[in-house]
């Protein structure tokens, strides 16, 4: 099995439009072809994602590979109550939590080594505008992509989690409530503490 999904991740290829359901019960009952195209579906998100928390390819893509492992091999405990989506999710993103505490003195480029001219005076701008998108929302703004991603990866792990899954992942809260096992309440004062907390690491890098 573990050969198989490594086999998997490293074909490549981009989500499938397909029936969660239908590949879900083909999987449980030992269909590789429904495994096959369960990984196909979701293994750019999931990678993506756990990068972004990690701030490592190597780790990310080592991750990624246990998240699918643990995922298939505990199918048989799939109950259903919420979507396959987030039941891999919380898997992957608890995996890389641990991990993230595990190695909890990893530390990331210095933000100020990374920063031009032209994105100083950018990010200025744009943080004295306080009608603004929240920071984490520019990550997918190929000017300073690099940057936020990681102003992020300095959060907080679980405030990195709640950031990722939201702005970038494009979650609704119920999805990140579900993914987390956490309240919605909880879910929104993590993300409004990690926008907070993002913004004033930006501050600090451009001063």
């Amino acid at each position: 099995m573990v050969k198989f999904i490594q086999e998997q991740l490293k074909a490549g290829g981009g989500n499938i439009s397909i029936d969660e359901a239908t590949l879900v019960s083909g999987a449980r009952a030992g269909n590789m072809a429904s495994v096959e195209k369960l990984i196909l579906k979701y293994q750019d998100r999931v990678y993506n994602t756990i990068l972004k928390m990690c701030g490592n390819e190597a780790d990310a893509a080592e991750l990624a590979q246990d998240a699918f492992v643990k995922a298939i091999e505990g199918l048989k405990n799939f109950r259903g109550e919420s979507s396959f989506y987030t039941w891999l999710f919380r898997i992957a993103v608890n995996l890389t939590l641990n991990f993230c505490k595990r190695n909890a003195k990893l530390s990331f480029q210095s933000l100020q080594e990374q920063i031009g001219e032209d994105t100083n005076r950018q990010l200025k701008d744009y943080l004295v505008d306080k009608s603004a998108a929240e920071p984490s929302e520019l990550a997918a703004k190929k000017e300073v992509h690099s940057l936020i991603a990681r102003a992020i990866e300095k959060l907080e792990p679980q405030q990195r989690a709640v950031i990722i899954l939201r702005d970038i992942e494009q979650m609704s809260y119920n999805e990140i409530a579900e993914t987390l096992e956490m309240e919605i309440g909880t879910v929104k004062s993590r993300i409004a503490r990690g926008r907070k907390n993002l913004r004033e690491i930006l501050e600090a890098a451009i001063q």
